[in-house]
């Protein structure tokens, strides 16, 4: 386990110029010390740190006359219990028996630590529904680097896989090159898009492996690549077009049509449409959309939130396209009332008006308008209980379906902005600037780790909430359970249950993850520096 403690020499004599001063009281005695228990230090290395770091709090200890100085404020009680903090250490690490302890308790706990962290990698790994070679070299990478045996490695993947109901993903097959007779350049574009249709794929089942091949075929065929990407992305477009119509087209099943205008069979079934009953109307008084947007303006919370009409509506809940990770099917029709949606998730600032002692747990170098993390659904739900007695309105967690519906809106998008992807202005994802094995090296999305919330206003909903996708996860009310094919009004999810669910992705994420119908959950009581929330309120009747 490293001690993130840096001791340099001589040590400053400011304490903002260095942080291994405020590490006393840490229950590691090694990294009170600013010493890393993997160098295996020496007895001397510890008398002479413990020497160094006495000498320079006996240097400060004036400064407990001065109450009001700035730098008597900051080192506070450790003028006082420093000294027996770093003593107790000291002779805990010479004694030979004692320090074999401490050493198999770091370790004890370095590893579970390494197993969190690799199961957050794991879970990252296969949020796209499957688990590729290349990504299952990567956990045995990171597994080994963190101290792993390769066989604990395989164990977690496969109790995973087993978990979740995911299966590995069998390469695709190499796509060979076709020959093509040189053309001019409008019947090579012609041909092109032939050669698009006869493939039969779309957005979803199109491997990067395939979009090469076809930019290959272009370019044989005399097409500028760059004119090729165009075209390819153009063909994906309208394909996720027809099928967007396709689902969200009346209860009759439809018909698929082709990029050329004639109905195929195979294009019809790619996409199923549950053929399913409406569900009753919501027993609310029955207004046009108009009248809602007339009667439920939006409006800012007593923290200065901006609360936003979602207006009642019907939506497909779900992911209806082909090789949909399991957790997101089957897709179901949803009819919904209204309700308010805050724009944003809530923030460090809004968070801690409700908890001051929050502002310690605040992940570094975050400002007040970055998204609040660190908090479980319990504590999100605790805010809520508190803003509503605050305003006395009725504020909760939004439910799996609202937060789906607040973020696709009724045209069936796949991101909160519609189809296209891999820009780094809509949203903040696992990009350049972070170094997970996913992330894409090719964008740039202007932050490492978390961003302030309204950052990316491009990515917005249909509806105007921003931050739906990206940034941090976002608890929902519904304790998590696989989809039934039902349609449903108001759906709230089972009553109990062992983990809650979350949407919407995180600065850790690959920007495929991103979707709306994207899901995950976890224990009420789980917090971590990806995950916060926004609220709803209630539209009285």
């Amino acid at each position: 386990m490293k001690c993130e403690a840096v001791f340099p020499t001589p040590l400053p004599d400011d304490p903002q110029k260095w942080d291994g001063w405020s590490k006393y009281k840490s229950t590691n005695p090694y990294e009170r010390l600013c010493l890393d228990v993997q160098q295996n230090p020496t007895n001397e290395l510890i008398e002479e740190h413990c020497r160094e770091l006495l000498r320079w709090w006996q240097k400060k200890l004036p400064l407990k006359n001065q109450p009001s100085n700035p730098v008597a404020q900051l080192l506070r009680a450790g003028l006082d219990e420093s000294s027996r903090y770093l003593t107790e250490a000291r002779m805990e690490l010479l004694d030979p028996e004692r320090r074999k302890k401490v050493d198999a308790v770091l370790a004890a706990e370095a590893e579970q630590q390494a197993i969190a962290e690799f199961n957050k990698v794991l879970a990252f790994s296969i949020a796209d529904g499957g688990l590729r070679p290349e990504e299952e070299k990567a956990l045995q990478r990171f597994g080994a680097d963190h101290g792993l045996s390769e066989e604990k490695v395989l164990q977690f993947i496969e109790a995973k896989l087993k978990e979740t109901g995911t299966t590995r993903v069998v390469p695709e097959p190499e796509v060979e090159n076709e020959t093509v007779v040189a053309v001019a350049p409008g019947d090579a574009k012609s041909e092109f898009l032939r050669v698009l249709q006869l493939s039969g794929l779309d957005s979803e089942s199109m491997t990067d492996d395939q979009r090469d091949a076809l930019i290959n075929i272009a370019e044989n065929s005399g097409l500028d690549p760059g004119d090729a990407e165009d075209m390819v992305d153009e063909y994906l477009e309208e394909i996720d077009r027809k099928q967007i119509a396709e689902i969200t087209k009346s209860r009759a099943k439809p018909t698929a049509v082709g990029l050329n205008g004639t109905s195929t069979v195979k294009a019809a079934s790619r996409v199923k449409v549950v053929d399913e009953p409406v569900p009753a109307t919501p027993a609310r008084p029955v207004l046009s959309l108009e009248q809602e947007r007339k009667r439920y303006p939006n409006f800012s919370n007593s923290l200065g939130g901006q609360m936003l009409l979602i207006p009642s509506g019907e939506f497909i809940m779900g992911n209806p396209f082909p090789k949909a990770p399991p957790n997101e099917t089957p897709h179901f029709r949803v009819t919904l009332s209204r309700f308010y949606m805050s724009r944003f998730p809530i923030t460090n600032a809004h968070y801690e008006a409700f908890d001051p002692l929050h502002k310690s747990k605040r992940a570094p170098t975050t400002g007040d308008r970055h998204p609040v993390v660190y908090v479980s659904s319990l504590d999100a739900m605790k805010f809520c209980q508190w803003l509503s007695a605050r305003e006395r309105r009725k504020y909760r967690l939004p439910t799996e379906a609202e937060w789906e519906y607040a973020a696709k809106g009724s045209d069936g998008r796949r991101y909160p902005w519609g189809n296209f992807d891999k820009r780094g202005d809509l949203a903040n994802f696992a990009d350049k600037n972070t170094s997970f094995a996913w992330s894409d090296r090719q964008i740039d999305d202007g932050y490492a780790e978390s961003a302030p919330v309204g950052s990316f206003p491009r990515g917005a909903s249909p509806f105007g909430i921003e931050d739906m996708a990206g940034n941090v996860w976002e608890w929902c009310s519904d304790f998590f359970e696989q989809y039934k094919t039902a349609s449903k009004a108001d759906p709230h999810g089972p009553p109990s249950g062992a983990k809650r669910a979350y949407r919407g992705g995180s600065w850790k994420s690959r920007f495929a993850s991103l979707r709306t119908t994207t899901r995950s959950a976890n224990v009420p009581n789980f917090s971590c520096n990806d995950l916060g929330f926004r609220i709803v309120c209630e539209c009285e009747s």
